[in-house]
């Protein structure tokens, strides 16, 4: 997978940034180094050691494996079998696979313990952006928030589309992934259409983070070509109109 240049800057995080960020302790970035689960550090100037977008994306995947019930030996195999070198994109894809094989969950936070679990400061304008993006609502000075959308909400911040083309994309997520989550659950039921209703069960529990897994699998592929295709064109354009304006001259 590429990586983005974003991503190619040099790390700028010291462990103390980095645990702040996270959400963690120093001690516990600490430990994680040593248990192979966070590659080092980049040595900078004065021996210090600097972090980057990756080491913060694995710091969330690990936080999301733990939320899961999954043990240190656990979560240790789990990354083991991860591809080396993965971006801090794709490390939250893996985050984004883990985070939907829990139920849906809202809690109640109050505005210091959601910066805190957003990992920076939100001004009242980002609270009103992941309002108006389901990510929580408002009740007074709590919000209730939707743990699982979040971290994707706080990334979104970021971005720089209108309010109006983020709900529009949202909108359309929605309505196709309900779509194939409807043809989807129809085949597995035609396919289990005669097992004991506790087989069923199971089947679904075991399939769900595969299927999930699959989807986004598939659609990061759809979407890379898309994209590229769209490029592709762009540059064809902007070449017939050099040429256009070189004959004109």
């Amino acid at each position: 997978m590429t990586t983005d240049a974003a991503e190619n800057t040099e790390p700028a995080l010291t462990i103390d940034e980095l645990a702040a960020r996270a959400g963690v302790t120093v001690r516990t970035v600490r430990f994680y180094g040593t248990r192979g689960l966070l590659p080092p550090p980049v040595i900078g100037p004065r021996r210090v050691g600097r972090y980057g977008r990756e080491h913060l994306a694995r710091l969330a995947l690990i936080e999301e494996l733990q939320r899961q019930g999954m043990t240190l030996a656990g979560i240790e195999r789990y990354l083991g079998q991860l591809p080396p070198g993965l971006s801090a994109h794709d490390l939250a894809i893996h985050r984004a696979v883990v985070a939907s094989w829990a139920p849906d969950t809202v809690e109640a936070v109050d505005r210091a313990e959601l910066e805190r679990r957003a990992g920076r400061p939100l001004s009242e304008e980002d609270v009103a952006r992941l309002a108006a993006m389901d990510v929580l609502t408002r009740d007074g000075d709590v919000c209730h928030v939707d743990t699982g959308l979040l971290g994707l909400g706080v990334e979104l911040l970021d971005v720089p589309l209108s309010h109006a083309t983020l709900l529009a994309a949202r909108a359309a997520l929605l309505e196709h992934s309900r779509a194939a989550a409807r043809e989807l659950t129809r085949l597995l039921r035609d396919a289990v259409a005669e097992r004991d209703t506790r087989d069923v069960k199971s089947l679904s529990a075991h399939m769900h983070p595969l299927v999930v897994q699959a989807l986004l699998t598939s659609f990061q592929r759809s979407l890379r070509q898309e994209v590229r295709e769209w490029l592709d064109e762009a540059e064809a354009e902007g070449e017939a109109e050099g040429e256009g304006e070189g004959e004109a001259g």
